[in-house]
């Protein structure tokens, strides 16, 4: 199986909503093979606490605005590791050490990663 083009699209808005607040090592993976319940993982880092909880703030902003309201959400309130679940998509965003430790990218390097250079020359924005 591959992502949806409904979960592509709605990473095409996470990552830019992340970028916009300076989130740091986006990477996108398809997780649909192993798993049944979403199609995409977006990861991405912030700087600190504040910024991990801007980056989530935005990306759930966005995809409220386009119509997509979040299942679930976690982690905010500490600002380490907030989870965002949208269905189609899942976004992690990490304390830059957090990420490090969890390593998502190593437990799942089995999924295929999703470019994100298409998105990134699109809106101008410079690679992660």
């Amino acid at each position: 199986m591959t992502a949806t083009d409904r979960a592509r699209e709605l990473l095409d808005i996470a990552a830019t909503a992340a970028d916009s607040k300076q989130a740091v090592d986006l990477v996108a993976l398809d997780v649909s093979g192993p798993l049944p319940l979403t199609d995409i993982f977006l990861i991405a880092s912030g700087r600190n606490e504040r910024n991990v909880i801007a980056i989530a703030g935005e990306i759930e902003d966005k995809l409220i605005e386009n119509g997509v309201k979040p299942l679930r959400r976690e982690g905010r309130a500490e600002g380490r590791w907030v989870l965002l679940d949208f269905g189609d998509i899942v976004v992690h965003v990490f304390h830059e050490e957090d990420r490090m430790y969890y390593s998502l990218e190593r437990l799942w390097k089995d999924c295929p990663v999703i470019p994100l250079t298409d998105r990134e020359e699109a809106t101008g924005a410079a690679p992660a």
